[in-house]
């Protein structure tokens, strides 16, 4: 590793704090890189960003990882930092036709009633299935409603799937890559342990004191964040780029790395002569956010994660994080996450805080009757404008380089996450990748 102090090495700015922008600054860091990373935001950690809580920092939108996210596990590693993860089993289920159930185990599945004994058993093979699939670039131009209809039968895609698919994608249901499902049920299915039960890791004090611990690193290197600092605009000089632009001042670079969602992207190169370029960063469509934290004095029941079959509710799930990471954390408060994906134009995205609130009461009493509001101790609601790409069919085709037309310029971002879904880890894995083509580019420019 090259001297923090080294004033000549290489400068890189990375526009963005969240694990992609920090893994991507770490990284260059470790291979003698000088990088600053500028954050909008007040704190680090993008969509991992934290609130306090009873004394605690909790993440606004819930996270977890999989025992198979080996990307965040080996960054952890680095950062001396292994003895902080812990690895709980999880309960999860589904709200269905008034009543729940639990699916944690394939004995579970064998009781899920709403499905026929057959079906029961199809909806088992079907997960097994995905997770044999070999060869998932033949999955790329179809769509998940119709592969899960072919794997499953049309009875457990509209008893399982279906609900979950419109309750996430809504209209855009239908036009969702299957290997985009695919996904999904490969990582869920590798996360078990061997009786079939999950096992899902945290990290102690939560994902916020993980992204302290990464950018105490970067400083350690030489690095720099600053936070409440957006990024406006690049500064070009000859079709390339040479920093980029802030409120308070311009910053001079020697490559910028940019990490945000791609239309804020493609409003900072548009200016530069790559309107069509930025066209076709705008051509992926996103879905919005918004999450309901609920601080109850209780629990609401013993499943961490409950997925919700009902399409009259306007939540995908019910996710009590204290029945992953004890309530003791939190001085004894139940965490309760309730999360919508969106467009824009949706009136619980425009809602005041309070009536998105007293909304999402009003519903989740509809399947927690005793939940009284003297039973809720404090909420939140937090939104992030783009919160999920939709892969749809085709969605290869559409995903932008890494090197951009204006040279200098590198993109990394949860848009090019691909096969995988958006996720710390695979940001992580996005953001280091990122730093080693930078640095090798500024290598070969020397």
């Amino acid at each position: 590793m090259s001297s923090p102090d080294s004033a000549s090495r290489p400068h890189v700015a990375v526009v963005g704090g969240g694990f992609c922008g920090l893994a991507a600054a770490y990284e260059l860091g470790r291979r003698g890189v000088r990088a600053t990373v500028l954050e909008r935001d007040a704190e680090i950690g993008g969509l991992a960003g934290s609130f306090g809580t009873g004394g605690a920092r909790l993440e606004k939108f819930y996270h977890h990882w999989f025992t198979g996210d080996v990307h965040v596990m080996e960054l952890i590693e680095e950062l001396g930092q292994s003895a902080e993860v812990v690895l709980r089993p999880t309960r999860t289920g589904t709200y269905y036709a008034h009543d729940f159930f639990k699916l944690s185990t394939p004995l579970d599945l064998l009781r899920f009633s709403p499905l026929p004994f057959l079906d029961r058993i199809r909806l088992g093979l079907l997960a097994l299935r995905a997770r044999g699939v070999k060869n998932w670039r033949a999955l790329e131009d179809r769509a998940a409603a119709e592969w899960l209809r072919e794997m499953g039968g049309e009875r457990v895609y509209r008893v399982v799937w279906e609900p979950l698919l419109r309750g996430k994608f809504g209209e855009l249901a239908e036009e969702v890559a299957a290997v985009w499902f695919w996904n999904k049920l490969k990582l869920r299915g590798g996360s078990r342990g061997r009786g079939g039960g999950e096992r899902l890791a945290y990290y102690k004090g939560g994902f916020a004191a993980l992204a302290d611990v990464l950018a105490q690193a970067i400083r350690g290197q030489g690095g720099e964040i600053r936070t409440g600092v957006p990024v406006t605009g690049l500064r070009v000089d000859a079709g390339r780029v040479v920093g980029v632009v802030t409120p308070q001042a311009p910053l001079a670079a020697d490559a910028v790395v940019a990490t945000p969602a791609l239309p804020i992207v493609a409003d900072l190169v548009a200016p530069h002569g790559a309107g069509e370029y930025a066209d076709g960063l705008r051509r992926i469509r996103y879905l919005a956010n918004v999450c309901v934290v609920l601080e109850l004095d209780s629990s609401l029941s013993d499943i961490y994660w409950l997925n919700v079959n009902d399409p009259g509710f306007p939540f995908v799930g019910v996710i009590e994080h204290t029945n992953f990471e004890p309530a003791s954390a939190y001085a004894g408060r139940h965490i309760v996450y309730l999360s919508k994906y969106l467009p824009e134009g949706d009136a619980l995205w425009r809602m005041p805080d309070d009536e998105a609130v007293a909304f999402t009461l009003e519903h989740l009493r509809r399947m927690f009757p005793a939940l009284t509001d003297d039973r809720v101790l404090a909420a939140h609601v937090w939104r992030a404008q783009y919160a999920q790409p939709v892969m749809e069919r085709g969605y290869h085709r559409l995903i932008p380089e890494t090197r951009t037309p204006l040279a200098n310029l590198f993109l990394a971002t949860m848009a090019q996450i691909y096969p995988q879904d958006r996720g710390t880890n695979y940001a992580i894995r996005q953001g280091r990748e990122v730093a080693r083509t930078v640095a090798a580019a500024l290598e070969g420019a020397e």
